[in-house]
């Protein structure tokens, strides 16, 4: 599976549970956010990352302190004057194989 079809089925996944995709591979002058999505009045920032096999560990564990720094960045960005009026959450979706797992919540505004 390439980066695209895991996107894809993170998307797939997200709709199935009634999120509504805001925009894919948004992406600013700092980097790029794979989902944003909106879950209820929540607006939810998501990192989605696949590996073939665990032979280097799990997805989710590539999200690093730097990673998290840049989706809150991004989420800054995104929102602009909206800041701190819209709910936030960054969520992690991590497939392993074919294996689908959802970190919702996965880090805070406080990275």
């Amino acid at each position: 599976m390439e980066w695209r079809e895991a996107e894809e089925r993170a998307c797939q996944y997200l709709r199935s549970l009634g999120y509504l995709i805001v925009a894919r591979n948004w992406r600013w002058r700092g980097g790029e956010v794979d989902i944003i999505a909106k879950d209820g009045d929540t607006l939810v920032f998501v990192e989605v990352k696949h590996r073939a096999g665990g032979r280097f560990g799990a997805p989710a564990e590539a999200v690093d302190s730097r990673k998290r720094k840049k989706l809150l960045l991004a989420a800054k960005a995104f929102l602009g004057k909206d800041l701190g009026k819209v709910p936030v959450r960054f969520d992690v979706i991590s497939l392993l194989g074919r294996e689908l797992s959802h970190f919702k919540g996965a880090f805070g505004e406080d990275g």
